[in-house]
Parts: C-alpha cells; sequence; structure tokens
C-alpha cells in the first residue's frame, strides 16, 4: 500500500474502534444499570420564577427555595425560553432599565423518589443557557458549572451530578437548579432523571460520547489527514486539491472547537471564530466544487468572498459593529445556510454533467446544510431541547465526502501509473524485439561479411602461393625445360598449400599448440625418407585470444617456410621445434643442425635462396599479426625464432 493512504485509513480504523468501544462501554454500562432501573425517577414537572439582576455573579453555597419570591409557576419539562415563559413574565413584571441579566429558577420536588442502597446522581440530557449553572439539594450546594460569567459549552454537555454526599446525608427532597442568563437568551432545559448512578451513567455516558466525544474524535482523525494532505501538497504544489483539504479540515475543526476545549474561554473571540469558521468552511467548498466541475464562476466566487470577509469584519471584537445576542447570531447562522445552499445548489449544477466527484461533494453538502439547518432550529428553541445537535456529524460527513474523493484519486492515481508502467513495458518489449531484429540483421551482416572476407583471403593466398606455383609449373611443361621430378615437387609443393589453408580452418581455440600440432600432421610424412627427424620439444603456452584462420594461416605459412627453407638448403639431418614464453607473448623456435648460411645476403638477394624471397615473406606475415621474426646461423646451423603477443590490441595501442 502508498504511504499516500496509510494515515487515512489508520485514521478510519481508530475512530471505528473508539466508536465500538464506546458502544460496548455504554452497552455493558447500560446492562448494569438496568438492575436499578426501577428505583429511577424521571421528573416532568417542575415550579419556575425568574428574576432580574445587574450582571453575572457567583451562586451562594445555600439556598433554600422558601427564601426566594412566592411567585413559582407551575411547568411541564422540558421548558423552552424565553419564546413563551419569559414573554409571559415581562407582561408581568416591568422590566428594571439598570438590570443585564436575569436568573432563571427551577424547583423540582424529589419526595416520590424509591429508597435506593448506592450513591445517587442527577442526569439531564441538556441544560441551555448563556450564565452559569448551579445545583442545590436540600438547599445545599453540590454542583455549580463556573464560579460566575458566561458559560459557552452547556448545550452540548449533559447534566450530570452525583448526589452521594448531601449536607445531611438525608435523601434529596427538593432540587432547585439556578440558571443565570442574558435577558435575551434563549434558555431551555430537558426533563431530568434522578436515582441511583449505576442506573443513570449508561444514559449519561451514552449521550456524552455520542454527542461530544465521537464528533471530537471523527474531527480530530478529519484534521489529522489534513495536515498529511498539507504535506503532500509542500512536495506537488500542482497539486491544489490537497491544500483544499487541509483548508477544509482545518475549518471544519475550528467549527467544532466546541467538542475540544473543556474550559471556558474568553467568549468573543470564540464565538467570532466558530462563527466565522462556518463561512471560511463553506468558501473552501466553493472553491473544492470549482475545481471539480472546472467552471469559474466568477460572480459567486466573488460573493462568497465578499461575504466572508464582510461577516467576519462586522463580528470581530474590537470593532464594536455588530454584537454577539442571541438576536444576531441566527441571522448570521441564517445566512451562512443560505450562503451553503447556493453553493450546494450552484456547484452540484455546474458538475452535473462534469464530475461524479461534484455530485458527491454537493450532495454531502446539502446534508450537512440540513444538519445545520436541524442545529439552528434547537439553538432557538423551535424544536425540542431533548433532542440531538446533528451539526455535530457535519465533520463526519465532509470527511467522508471528501476523504472518498482523495481516495478515489489515489486509487486513479496509482491505475494511471500501473497502466503508464505497462505502457513503457509494451514500448520497452516493442523496442527489445527491434533490437533484437536489428542485432539480428547485423549478425547476419556480419556472418556474410566474414565469409565474403574469408573467401577473398582464401582466394588471394590460393593466387599467391597455390596459383603462382600452378602457373610456374603449367609454363614449364609446356616449355619442356622441367623434369618430371622438378614438376612432381612443384606440384606436392601446391598440395601443402592447399592444405595448409584448409588446416588454417580448422577450429583451434586460440590455441597455438594445437595449431602447430596441425602442421606437424602435415609434415612428418613428408620429412619420411628424407634423413631428417623431426624433434618436437614444445611446452603449455596461455591462449592467444586473437588466433582467427587469417592469422592462424600466417603463423603456418611462416613456419612451413622455415622448414621448408631448411629442407632446401642447410642439408640438416635434424630439426627441433620448441615453444616457450617470451616476455609479453610466446616463441615458436626452430633449430636445425645444418651447414648455416649469410643471414644479410639473403635478405638482400644475392643469395642462391631464391633472392631472399622466403624470408621476406616471413617478415611480412609475421608483421601483419603484430610477431616479429629473427635468424640466428653459425656453420654448425640456424635457429629461427617467431615472437608472438598475447594481447595484440594492447600491443598496437
Amino acid at each position: 500500500m502508498n504511504y499516500r493512504l496509510a494515515p487515512f485509513i489508520a485514521n478510519v480504523v481508530l475512530v471505528l474502534s473508539m466508536a465500538l468501544l464506546g458502544v460496548i462501554g455504554a452497552f455493558f454500562g447500560g446492562t448494569a444499570g438496568l438492575r436499578h432501573a426501577e428505583s429511577v425517577l424521571h421528573l416532568t414537572q417542575a415550579d419556575w420564577q425568574v428574576d432580574d439582576s445587574a450582571g453575572f455573579s457567583t451562586p451562594p453555597l445555600k439556598q433554600d427555595s422558601s427564601a426566594l419570591p412566592a411567585t413559582w409557576k407551575q411547568v411541564e419539562l422540558p421548558l423552552a425560553l424565553p419564546i413563551a415563559l419569559l414573554r409571559q413574565a415581562e407582561s408581568a413584571k416591568a422590566s428594571d432599565s439598570a438590570a443585564t441579566t436575569r436568573t432563571t429558577w427551577v424547583r423540582l420536588s424529589t419526595r416520590d423518589l424509591p429508597p435506593s442502597p448506592g450513591p445517587l446522581a442527577l442526569y439531564g440530557i441538556r441544560i441551555k443557557t448563556d450564565g452559569t449553572i448551579a445545583v442545590y439539594v436540600n438547599g445545599q450546594l453540590v454542583q455549580r458549572a463556573q464560579p460566575s460569567g458566561p458559560l459557552w459549552n452547556s448545550t452540548r454537555t449533559p447534566l450530570w451530578v452525583p448526589l452521594d454526599h448531601s449536607a445531611d446525608s438525608t435523601p434529596p427532597r427538593e432540587i432547585l437548579l439556578r440558571l443565570e442568563h442574558t435577558q435575551s437568551a434563549q434558555v431551555a432545559l430537558s426533563s431530568l432523571w434522578i436515582g441511583p448512578a449505576d442506573a443513570l451513567r449508561g444514559r449519561y455516558g451514552m449521550r456524552q460520547w455520542l454527542q461530544q466525544e465521537l464528533p471530537a474524535m471523527l474531527s480530530a482523525a478529519f484534521m489529522a489527514v489534513g495536515v498529511f494532505a498539507l504535506f503532500v501538497w509542500f512536495r506537488r504544489r500542482d497539486e491544489t486539491g490537497y491544500l483544499l483539504f487541509f483548508n477544509l479540515s482545518a475549518t471544519s475543526f475550528m467549527r467544532g472547537l466546541h467538542f475540544y476545549v473543556a474550559q471556558p474561554v474568553a467568549n468573543d473571540w470564540f464565538a467570532w471564530l466558530t462563527v466565522n469558521s462556518l463561512f471560511w468552511l463553506v468558501m473552501v467548498v466553493h472553491f473544492f466544487l470549482r475545481q471539480l466541475h472546472g467552471r469559474r464562476l466568477k460572480w459567486l466566487s466573488r460573493g462568497v468572498v465578499l461575504a466572508t470577509a464582510a461577516i467576519g469584519i462586522v463580528t470581530m471584537p474590537g470593532l464594536d459593529l455588530v454584537a454577539n445576542t442571541p438576536q444576531v447570531t441566527p441571522l448570521i447562522y441564517a445566512v451562512a445556510a443560505l450562503m451553503g445552499i447556493a453553493v450546494c445548489l450552484v456547484g452540484g449544477v455546474s458538475a452535473w454533467r462534469r464530475s461524479n466527484e461534484g455530485r458527491l461533494v454537493a450532495v454531502g453538502i446539502g446534508i450537512c446544510v440540513l444538519l445545520g439547518i436541524t442545529d439552528w432550529l434547537l439553538q432557538n428553541n423551535f424544536i425540542s431541547p431533548e433532542g440531538w445537535y446533528l451539526g455535530a456529524y457535519t465533520n463526519a460527513v465532509t470527511f467522508s465526502v471528501f476523504g472518498a474523493l482523495m481516495y478515489r484519486r489515489y486509487v486513479q492515481a496509482i491505475g494511471a501509473v500501473e497502466q503508464l508502467n505497462a505502457s513503457l513495458a509494451e514500448r520497452l518489449r516493442a523496442r527489445e524485439a527491434e533490437l533484437e531484429a536489428s542485432h539480428r540483421k547485423l549478425r547476419d551482416i556480419e556472418r556474410l561479411q566474414t565469409i565474403s572476407d574469408e573467401r577473398q583471403r582464401l582466394m588471394q593466398d590460393m593466387h599467391d602461393g597455390l596459383g603462382s606455383s600452378l602457373i610456374s609449373a603449367i609454363r614449364s611443361v609446356e616449355g619442356g625445360g622441367m623434369s618430371d621430378d622438378k614438376v612432381s615437387q612443384i606440384l606436392k609443393s601446391c598440395l601443402d598449400d592447399l592444405k595448409l589453408t584448409l588446416d588454417s580452418l580448422e577450429p583451434v581455440e586460440a590455441d597455438l599448440l594445437l595449431l602447430l600440432a596441425t602442421l606437424r600432421y602435415r609434415l612428418e610424412p613428408r620429412l619420411e625418407g628424407t634423413g631428417v627427424s623431426l624433434r618436437w620439444e614444445v611446452q603449455e603456452l596461455p591462449a592467444l585470444a586473437w588466433l582467427d584462420p587469417s592469422s592462424a594461416l600466417h603463423i603456418l605459412r611462416i613456419v612451413q617456410e622455415s622448414i621448408s627453407n631448411v629442407l632446401r638448403h642447410t642439408r640438416a639431418t635434424e630439426i627441433r621445434v620448441g615453444t616457450s614464453m617470451a616476455g609479453a607473448g610466446v616463441q615458436v623456435t626452430i633449430e636445425d643442425n645444418g651447414q648455416g648460411f649469410d643471414v644479410q645476403r639473403a635478405m638482400s638477394g644475392n643469395a642462391p635462396m631464391a633472392s631472399g624471397r622466403g624470408l621476406q615473406n616471413q617478415r611480412r606475415r609475421a608483421l601483419a599479426i603484430r610477431g616479429t621474426v629473427s635468424w640466428e646461423s653459425r656453420s654448425t646451423g640456424t635457429k629461427f625464432v617467431l615472437w608472438l603477443p598475447l594481447d595484440r590490441d594492447a600491443l598496437v595501442t
């Protein structure tokens, strides 16, 4: 598997593993709680009242409902404020001009709680407010979500309050919730459950895992793959899709900061970042779609960029152009929804006939828009506060869609590489076939050339040796000036030349001794009856790589000429043929015990030895094969030496 796909698969496996572990944990937690299910009390009735205040304050350590004004009103849980109830309170009570916040009190009776031997817990799906949350049991503060000031993450965090350490160790009779919020905040409270902690922990864990932990894991996996895509883009700058994928993962990660940050942060900048990241996300998706369908869509691109920049500027803390209020924020989200719908529709239509990938992205963005609309309805109390924030899974949808695109591109790239490799292999095979055919033709041409050269050489040798001897014999016979013995000698010499030429064609495998052995085989019958003995004193020699038929014929003629001179002119009774190493070559030595001759005179042409033509021919043939010949003649005999190089090419260089 290619290294580019490994992070994607690793993160998917991680997410699925964590999801499986969470489901298993929740299942076993719920199974353990079934034993105490009959001890759980579901609270769906409550009393409610609201007070104005000058700002957020620290909840007191003790607070009894009897100390509050007797203006309680009965409500059904879940309740959503201020859609109905806060407006009733405003009509019944004049607002104080100095008031900036409100405190909503919710009183719940637990007198019907069945007895339980173990520790108790209070569980609620959601408490939505933008201020502090305090829980009192029997008048004693048991939990507060924050000491004072705005609370930014309550809508996505289920309520879980252990009740095993009450002040007087008596069963809870009354639970009092203190919710601080701004005057225009849309407060909501789900129904509550009280009972054994073991019975409620499964519900709380499942809600916490599905609403916060799983979206956080999906976003983290998306971000990890995005960082990997960024590093790929660093090496492949022309592949802008990897850069867009990183921007997509980064903006999606910032959009879901609610799921990663556990501690309160600066509310203004946090709100600005999370709100504007939604616009950045839509803008990145638009450019991704534009890359897929190939249309520039200048008017839509300019509109998306201008809207994103304008929202970012007007909502920036410090400029105070638009305050971050519950009335303004929904309008901003509505603008984001409209922009997302426009990008989805235009991009989908543009990609419908041009790119299947564009259709997939358009469908994915449409799903994300629908999930965002459900969140907007839940955030503004149009649906029950016990619902789900489905927008938490937009990162999962985006991750799946664009991850599928990147995976598809990866597979296509691998397929293109494989196809290219196959094409190159096919071209290589074709080229090899062409080269093989070319080499075959060259070998055929070389063979024909060799045959032609060998034919030419044989013809030349036969013309110079055998042909010339035959012509001389024919002329002598026709003129009547040659005896039968002389004619017989000439014909035998011609026959020897012919045999010598044929012997040079025998394969000797660069072995000089084998070549000389063929000459010995030809000479011994000729020496019989002449009174001349032949002593063969040779030793092992290295191979001569350059010993081809042409060179072999030169060597045979040189040696034959030397032995013929001994037989014709020296009156020797013994001929010794030997071989040995000599420097960077080998040498062939031929010695006799004859009367000797004057070498200088013979070379000058003044001797009776055919005017020295035989010696000159020997020297010429030796030079042709990069060898040398030398003679040393005394009254007691003559020594002839033929020296041959081991490496003829090196000698030439």
